[in-house]
């Protein structure tokens, strides 16, 4: 049923790559295996899933340790300062930085382990008061802030759309974000890159493809 599931999305996204004239191979498909027990992200893995997000640092440390080591670990969910060094040395990308106090939080671990550490910086596009994030306007001056952190690396954008019972609603949030990363890419500034958008979900994730995503998160 699982290996069912992975490959019908890997197949909805080459179809909404198709439609917009992208290559699939731009799109990583993240399997959000929060809450899931070790069994699931076996059955995944064997269905050719690499690449898992998980909510909270203390499940992705604890299933980083139980299983191999070829996988890749993003940490898609809030973050907190005081569990930063716990992720530093595991995930291999973390999707939620929206503050600087964060982002030198990261750094100052990084530096602890030698390592730069790949960042997405999380925008609230929609502007949902439930929903972590930086608003659009203050993106920008928040990036030229974190650039500075020579171990923190920007690696683009990520959003979470709302909720909505027709994906296409979520349509102009990808589009406003695909083109903050545009706009920022035009910036040349040092340390940023804007090669990943981390956008669309299990309920509107081919939207997202059609409109730039190069991440999408589906459980």
């Amino acid at each position: 049923m699982l290996i069912e599931r992975y490959n019908e999305v890997k197949k909805h996204v080459e179809e909404a790559c198709k439609r917009v004239g992208r290559d699939p191979r731009e799109v990583t498909v993240i399997a959000v295996s929060k809450t899931k027990p070790i069994e699931m992200i076996e059955e995944a893995m064997e269905a050719g899933a690499r690449v898992f997000g998980e909510n909270k640092v203390q499940e992705l440390c604890d299933k980083y340790e139980q299983l191999p080591k070829d996988l890749h670990w993003h940490l898609i969910g809030h973050l907190q300062r005081n569990k930063v060094k716990y992720i530093v040395d595991k995930a291999e990308l973390i999707h939620s930085v929206d503050s600087l106090r964060l982002a030198e939080t990261i750094n100052h671990e990084g530096e602890k382990i030698q390592r730069v550490i790949p960042v997405l910086i999380e925008v609230n596009v929609a502007q949902e008061e439930t929903k972590f994030g930086v608003s659009v306007e203050e993106t920008m001056s928040l990036i030229e802030e974190i650039c500075k952190l020579p171990y923190v690396q920007i690696q683009g954008l990520m959003t979470i759309a709302p909720y909505v019972p027709d994906p296409e609603e979520n349509r102009p949030v990808f589009r406003k974000l695909k083109q903050l990363s545009v706009d920022i890419s035009s910036k040349n500034m040092n340390n940023v890159h804007m090669d990943i958008l981390s956008m669309g979900m299990t309920n509107d994730y081919q939207v997202a493809v059609e409109e730039g995503a190069t991440m999408v998160r589906v459980g």
